[in-house]
């Protein structure tokens, strides 16, 4: 059993931890708090995100795109699983930094870049990707309905779409996470809402993954 000295210094942690992410904003990360935010997630969806992307195979010729990169360890991952070109789009600009800075090596190399946007209006051509992945960013998507339309119009005929989150209105979420949900106005979906809203952007078909044990779900529509 935890003796009160430990218990005392778990409440001061997770008290801090929740200064950093009030104070940096999941929604949009901002100034030195959102940079924090930002490194102790790449740490934390770690899981997840290996999880959720082990249901793609990704080709050396893939030109992939990561929407909300945070961090950028998503766009890492990405890259060593064998896509050809990665690209990150966040509408930070601290993500956009954060982003950049872990994977300079890749960004230096000419194998990624990093770009300022918004899944409102991404900057690219119709049918640019192969495979598009979001991970825990759908929550804060202005529109999430027209957001989808927009992921498709720059999804290739045949590409994939995946949306992993740590998180679905499953009925067993736990009430820390409810209250994040109120706290933030996060989107959080059912499975079946999932499914209708990727099929109301025109998705031909629609995979939905959860992890046994877990609140995890893998939204993966193919166009």
């Amino acid at each position: 059993m935890k003796d009160k000295n430990q218990n005392s210094e778990d409440q001061d942690n997770y008290e801090e931890q929740q200064r950093i992410t009030e104070e940096g904003n999941p929604a949009k990360p901002s100034g030195k708090a959102g940079a924090q935010m930002l490194h102790r997630m790449n740490e934390s969806h770690d899981a997840v995100t290996n999880w959720g992307l082990d249901f793609l195979t990704l080709q050396s010729r893939d030109v992939v795109m990561d929407i909300g990169c945070g961090g950028g360890a998503t766009l890492h991952r990405l890259s060593v699983r064998g896509a050809g070109y990665v690209v990150g789009v966040d509408y930070s600009a601290v993500s956009v930094h954060q982003s950049l800075e872990l994977n300079q090596e890749d960004v230096s190399d000419g194998k990624m870049c990093v770009l300022q946007a918004s899944v409102e209006e991404l900057p690219f051509d119709d049918e640019f990707f192969d495979v598009i992945t979001t991970v825990e960013s759908f929550y804060f998507w202005p529109d999430p309905q027209e957001s989808l339309k927009e992921v498709r119009r720059v999804l290739k005929q045949g590409g994939h779409f995946m949306l992993i989150a740590d998180i679905y209105d499953n009925g067993k979420l736990p009430e820390s996470a409810k209250e994040n949900i109120r706290r933030y106005q996060m989107t959080v979906p059912t499975a079946e809402e999932y499914r209708t809203l990727f099929r109301n952007a025109g998705f031909s078909d629609v995979l939905i993954h959860t992890k046994d044990g877990e609140n995890w779900i893998a939204v993966e529509g193919i166009r």
